[in-house]
């Protein structure tokens, strides 16, 4: 253990759908309180939104747009302690699913983070479309009380309280969850304009049914889709993370 971050991570990876990169990894993180909130999409709205050296992937015809509110501890470098001042804040994904050859992975749209210092070194180091939010979580009558607004644009929002409602369980390989959940890399281009992939390694999810009261969502507004009132919904305790620097990938 690193702290409260568990290591031992790093020495089960029969469940990876392809073997860890040999070189060391750089990074811990733990992401806390998970909902993975999905969205069909039809796939033409998508295919002029990804870089079109990305294959996008999809389940049952459909592409997917997730929306993924948690909260960040542990985000240090290898070696390093984490703290509480720099290594903990809250975090807000909007992302896609894409492949490249036998890999497939996640394309962010966007991320909003509660850590300006994160925010400056994700966008400098990796290129990725970070933003600084306004954002505050919450724990109350059981679930977790999220809110987010982008700095640059108060309009890009998202309000929710969600929670749990079921037991835990490993997603099946094969199913939905599964695709939209068991992803060990990110994909995107590099300062340089070269794909790239960034690779990560963690436990297979831990998954529960959610519930979610949804009452702002603007956070696909900047890509110009709507979305449905019903997403799927699932939630998850904790994920321990290690991550590797991105490196360029030929296509």
């Amino acid at each position: 253990m690193k702290g409260d971050f568990n290591t031992a991570i790093v020495d089960d990876a029969a469940h990876r759908p392809w073997p860890m990169p040999k070189r060391p990894w750089v990074m811990t993180q733990t992401w806390n309180d998970l909902l993975f909130a999905h969205w069909p999409v039809e796939p033409a709205l998508l295919r002029p939104r990804v870089p079109a050296v990305f294959e996008l992937e999809r389940f049952d015809g459909a592409a997917w747009i997730g929306v993924v509110p948690f909260h960040m501890t542990n985000v240090a470098p290898r070696g390093v302690p984490a703290l509480p001042w720099t290594s903990a804040f809250p975090e807000l994904n909007v992302r896609t699913y894409v492949r490249v050859d036998d890999r497939p992975g996640v394309y962010f749209f966007s991320l909003d983070a509660g850590s300006a210092l994160a925010v400056q070194a994700a966008r400098m180091l990796f290129n990725l479309p970070y933003h600084s939010a306004s954002m505050t979580v919450a724990h109350a009558n059981g679930g977790i009380e999220y809110q987010s607004r982008r700095t640059s644009a108060p309009t890009v929002e998202l309000r929710t309280t969600y929670a749990p409602i079921g037991d835990a369980f490993f997603a099946a390989e094969g199913s939905r969850e599964y695709f939209l959940t068991e992803r060990y890399c990110l994909y995107h281009v590099d300062p340089l304009g070269r794909p790239s992939r960034l690779e990560v390694h963690h436990a297979p999810w831990a998954l529960q049914p959610a519930q979610a009261e949804i009452e702002i969502n603007t956070m696909t507004a900047p890509l110009r889709i709507p979305l449905s009132d019903a997403p799927l919904l699932h939630f998850s305790k904790r994920q321990d993370v290690v991550a590797w620097l991105p490196r360029a990938i030929r296509t």
